[in-house]
């Protein structure tokens, strides 16, 4: 049985991800970073959950101690948690890029030895193409008109990370994900979005991949993107 890691996944995309993967038969532990939370999240989709903030050294070396734990390996990592800030500050800046990029390295680094257990080992970086610069220099691309500094600067380290990380463990596969903007809490100020199930189809697809499969990728729905 497939063992799939998802963090933030106690709402939004993350936890559809999850919903559509537990129907797969994947073990699944929601990673969330309140325990009542993420524990009623899991019992309500039949999975698992762990506590974990991604921007905690210590939440996330516990949180990879018990799966390794219960499971002794780990097959799919999903990096899902992910913060959208508007203000454009020194604070702002920090909480987004702590949380959208350092929290990759974070919980990437802490999974690795779990990750080196599978026989398919597979990571899904979920990114942005408003972090592409291909995407917001081009008139005819939505990102093109979203003010998004902060959130946009983060996801393309997000995307330069799952590039390299793949570089560097080529027994791993490592691909960055645009799921397609997705009506969720983050997206509920600006009242844009498709439902999270068809943003979470284009997840599973990624989560579910061989180990023939591409790696070292930003991809969407319809296959990779430039960036």
């Amino acid at each position: 049985m497939t063992v799939t890691l998802i963090t933030g996944a106690n709402k939004g995309i993350g936890f559809e991800t999850a919903r559509q993967l537990v129907e797969l038969g994947h073990t699944v532990y929601i990673g969330a970073r309140d325990v009542e939370r993420g524990g009623k999240a899991a019992a309500e989709i039949g999975a698992r959950s762990v506590q974990l903030d991604v921007t905690d050294d210590a939440s996330v070396a516990g949180a990879l101690a018990a799966i390794d734990g219960a499971e002794g390996r780990l097959d799919v990592l999903v990096h899902n948690a992910g913060v959208l800030e508007t203000e454009l500050d020194g604070p702002a800046a920090l909480r987004s890029f702590d949380t959208n990029a350092v929290g990759i390295v974070r919980v990437t680094e802490a999974a690795l030895p779990l990750l080196r257990r599978s026989s398919n080992p597979n990571v899904v970086v979920i990114s942005s193409s408003a972090g592409s610069f291909w995407a917001v220099t081009n008139p005819e691309r939505p990102e093109f008109g979203l003010p998004l500094a902060l959130y946009s600067a983060s996801k393309a380290a997000a995307t330069m990370l799952a590039v390299q990380y793949a570089k560097a463990h080529p027994g791993i596969t490592f691909n960055a994900l645009e799921p397609g903007t997705t009506a969720t809490n983050m997206t509920a100020a600006f009242g844009i979005g498709r439902p999270v199930e068809e943003s979470a189809r284009v997840v599973v697809r990624l989560a579910t991949l061989g180990p023939d499969g591409p790696t070292g990728t930003l991809q969407d729905e319809a296959g990779e993107l430039p960036w």
